[in-house]
């Protein structure tokens, strides 16, 4: 039987985050109130940067908001058990990902963050799980990345490399444990 491992949401990170997507909202409204203040060779066009505002007021109020809510978030932000992975790390996050649907795990990065795919059977199975704004996210990693599935370590009190190796090395002992069962069966 395989250990339990409970990684917390790092309530600093996430503070850091919130304070960020503050002074981007602030930076948003005024673009929005005086965009000829930020006139400049690259953004010559008041009405552009009046547009980059807005996009970066809904943006980073939805950030924000997300952020605030989780900094009083009580779950622990990623389980790793028997039964598989279970996420609380993003706004996209599906809860268990059973270990017997997961077929691989890959790292990408993005603007030097990394994230953690993970390619399952049937992904249709987490996208039904969830609605609204969430399905979009996952969705939107679906055609990217070729699975709905994403786990950062930005909200975690963990490091991203022991992360992906500790993924990696469970589901390699799942795997193989499941092997096992089934020649045992045979």
């Amino acid at each position: 039987m395989m250990n339990r491992i409970e990684v917390p949401l790092s309530k600093k990170k996430i503070l850091l985050l919130v304070l960020g997507s503050i002074a981007f909202v602030i930076f948003g409204i005024l673009f929005i109130l005086n965009p000829e203040t930020f006139v400049s060779p690259i953004f010559r066009n008041p009405q552009i940067l009046r547009i980059i505002g807005i996009a970066a007021v809904i943006f980073f109020s939805a950030t924000g908001i997300y952020g605030f809510r989780k900094l009083f978030d009580q779950k622990i932000g990623l389980i790793v058990d028997e039964h598989g992975i279970t996420d609380y790390t993003n706004a996209s996050s599906v809860g268990l990902i059973d270990w017997a649907d997961i077929t691989g795990i890959e790292t990408e990065e993005v603007m030097s963050t990394k994230f953690l795919l993970i390619f399952t059977i049937n992904p249709d199975k987490y996208l039904e799980r969830v609605k609204g704004f969430k399905r979009k996210l996952m969705q939107g990693n679906m055609k990217m990345y070729g699975t709905p599935l994403a786990i950062t370590s930005t909200t975690l009190n963990y490091n991203f490399n022991d992360l992906e190796k500790l993924l990696k090395n469970r589901l390699l002992e799942q795997k193989g444990t499941s092997l096992k069962n089934r020649n045992n069966l045979c």
